[in-house]
């Protein structure tokens, strides 16, 4: 038996082991009283779960599974013997949430396109110095600006392409080296809970809350996801320098003179472009309470601008993460159905009857999406504990929300557990075990930081 058989054999069993535990625990747990919509939404964030956490097929092909299930099961007067109005679970895809971070892909293939990310890069590793304690911090906190407006995934892909030469040269017994990957791997992370487009989890957040009538823009979310993810970059950065740069011998960045530039003039005029337009589209996202305009309605500017212009073509928007919208849609769509099904209210309550109090509520539902976070995708995670926090805590539907984003974002104990891990990891730099200070660091101080955060700005 080949290789590429024994794999599709092993997720075969994963997607069958999945379906079976779904079934079983969908008849253990569902109640007499349930109806029929109630019962199928239970198994389908089951069997979802499962999928998610064996990853027998892809997460995105969860999510369009989970809307076509919706779609079938629920509005299907065969199999419900009360059929929905099902066309809100498909309608996610149009949410304001998902165009917000399609104009952020915009602008961060526009921003790779022309190099204007390696020019940052550039630009900090100059200003920076040789000193390797200012050569961390520097490239710490361009890394977290970065990820603030291109995905984690993608800003921490860039990042490794442009101090690949270094780490090549300093070698994987450097402590620079070390500390750098690190570095970089947190700082994305923490980057990506500033602001509503930095990470999907955060999209989550914001599209449950407008299921629930109560919109978040985008300085709003700044507000709390910027203070956190400086402090969260400041305390990391702090560690990490006494851990490993000991050795305090000059950095030297020769590489930097061998890195080709292009002065071409449609070049030059593309840069122009992208920069004039990520000044509109920022500028216009942090005046949103001036103008009035809808953050998601701002989207408009990158998206029209940057195609019309040719900035970006046709191979550049088939390159875009499609995948990402699609598992964020699915997962506004399973949060959507729960909540409308009444089983997030009626599970909730019998957490309420508990009657713990508010904050060691908030602190167990973020310390449990962090702990899941880290064994499944965090916008998974943030799918299912969202929803559940906020029938759980009714009184504080929008802190609860913001919470368990943040939470979800502080998981970076495994090589697996984000990918941008996955990416510092594939360099042959790191090892396993090397994740371990940054995951516990971050993984204790992010929940209880996020908490002190959300509700003293609140």
């Amino acid at each position: 038996m080949d290789e590429f058989t024994k794999i599709r054999l092993l997720r075969l069993g994963k997607f069958l082991l999945s379906l079976f535990l779904a079934v079983g625990l969908t008849f253990l747990i569902k109640e007499p009283g349930f109806n029929d919509s109630q019962g199928y939404v239970l198994f389908l964030l089951f069997f979802a779960v499962g999928l998610w956490l064996t990853e027998a097929i892809p997460a995105f092909a969860v999510s369009l599974f989970i809307i076509a299930f919706l779609v079938f099961a629920l509005g299907n007067k065969y199999f419900n013997s009360a059929p929905e109005d099902i066309a809100k679970y498909v309608n996610t895809f149009s949410s304001s949430v998902i165009w917000l971070m399609l104009g952020g892909f915009f602008l961060a293939s526009a921003m790779t396109k022309t190099k204007l990310d390696q020019a940052l890069f550039r630009f900090t590793l100059k200003i920076s110095g040789t000193n390797p304690r200012n050569l961390l911090i520097g490239l710490m906190f361009t890394t977290m600006v970065a990820s603030m407006m291109m995905s984690n995934t993608a800003t921490t892909a860039m990042v490794i392409a442009a101090v690949t030469p270094l780490l090549a040269s300093l070698g994987k017994k450097s402590g620079f080296t070390k500390a750098l990957l690190l570095g970089i791997a947190i700082a994305s992370t923490t980057g990506g809970m500033g602001t509503i487009i930095g990470t999907p989890p955060n999209a989550i957040a914001a599209g449950a809350l407008e299921n629930a009538g109560m919109s978040i823009n985008f300085i709003d979310w700044m507000k709390y996801g910027l203070p956190l993810s400086i402090v969260l970059t400041s305390i990391c950065c702090f560690v990490l320098i006494r851990l490993y740069l000991r050795d305090k011998t000059p950095i030297s960045l020769d590489f930097l003179k061998e890195q080709t530039k292009d002065d071409s003039k449609e070049f030059l005029r593309q840069r122009r472009i992208v920069t004039g337009v990520i000044i509109v589209t920022v500028g216009l996202w942090l005046t949103t309470s001036l103008h009035g305009i809808k953050v998601a309605a701002v989207c408009a500017v990158p998206l029209v601008i940057l195609t019309l212009t040719r900035v970006l073509d046709g191979k550049d928007i088939q390159r875009l993460p499609w995948d990402t919208l699609l598992l964020v849609a699915g997962g506004l769509s399973l949060g959507l159905a729960l909540e409308d099904t009444g089983l997030l209210s009626h599970y909730g309550q019998k957490l309420i009857d508990f009657q713990i109090s508010s904050i060691v509520m908030m602190l167990i539902l973020a310390f449990i999406t962090m702990l899941v976070s880290n064994i499944m995708s965090n916008t998974a995670a943030s799918t299912v504990m969202i929803p559940l926090g906020m029938a759980i805590l009714v009184g504080f539907k929008s802190e609860i929300a913001l919470i368990i984003a943040f939470a979800a974002s502080s998981s970076i104990f495994l090589p697996v557990s984000s990918p941008t891990n996955a990416i510092v990891f594939s360099t042959g730099y790191l090892e396993q075990k090397d994740f371990r200070t940054g995951g516990i660091l971050l993984g204790v101080l992010g929940p209880v930081l996020a908490i002190l955060c959300v509700l003293l700005i609140s």
